[in-house]
C-alpha cells in the first residue's frame, strides 16, 4: 500500500507541475490533493495548522496571480477588457484548436481579435497580443516556482516532523 501511495503522490506532483505549463491541467490543486493522498495512505500527523495555512495561501496566490499576471500583460500594452477576456479564452481553448502552438497563439489571437473588435489599429492589436503572451510566460514561470515551493515545503515538512 505504501508504494501505491507514493506512486499516486508523485503522479499528482507531476500532473501539478505539468499544469504550470499546460493550463488545462489542475496544477496547484493536484499538488494540494497529493498532500491529502499522503495523509490517507500514511499519516496526517506530519501536518500541522501552519502547513495547511502556508500551502493554502500559496494555492490562493497561484489562482490570483494566474489571472492578474495574464491581465497585466494585456493591460501593460494598452489592451481593452475584451482583449483581456479573449486572451484568457485563448489560453484555455488554444491548445485544443492548434495543438502544437495553441498555448502561445491562443492568447495572442484572442487579445488581437479583442483589440481589433474594440477599434484599435492592427499594430496596437499586435502589441496587445504580444503583451498577452508575455503575461502568459510570466504567469507560467510564477506558477512553476510557487508549485515547486509547495512540493519542497511538503518534503521538508516530512523531514522535520
Amino acid at each position: 500500500m505504501a508504494v501505491l501511495g507514493w506512486i499516486i503522490v508523485i503522479a499528482l506532483f507531476l500532473i501539478g507541475m505539468a499544469g504550470a505549463v499546460y493550463p488545462i491541467l489542475p496544477g496547484a490543486l493536484a499538488i494540494y490533493l497529493a498532500f491529502f493522498v499522503y495523509g490517507w495512505f500514511f499519516d496526517f500527523s506530519h501536518y500541522n495548522v501552519w502547513f495547511w495555512i502556508i500551502q493554502t495561501l500559496i494555492v490562493v496566490a497561484l489562482f490570483v496571480a494566474d489571472y492578474v499576471v495574464n491581465a497585466w500583460g494585456v493591460k501593460k500594452f494598452g489592451g481593452s477588457k475584451l482583449a483581456t477576456t479573449l486572451s484568457t479564452i485563448g489560453v484555455i481553448i488554444g491548445p485544443f484548436v492548434i495543438p502544437a502552438f495553441g498555448l502561445i497563439l491562443g492568447p495572442f489571437i484572442g487579445a488581437f481579435i479583442g483589440e481589433v473588435i474594440s477599434g484599435s489599429s492592427v499594430n496596437k492589436a499586435a502589441k496587445v497580443g504580444f503583451g498577452s503572451v508575455l503575461g502568459l510566460f510570466t504567469s507560467t514561470v510564477m506558477k512553476f516556482i510557487l508549485q515547486l515551493v509547495m512540493i519542497i515545503l511538503f518534503i521538508l515538512w516530512l523531514i522535520w516532523n
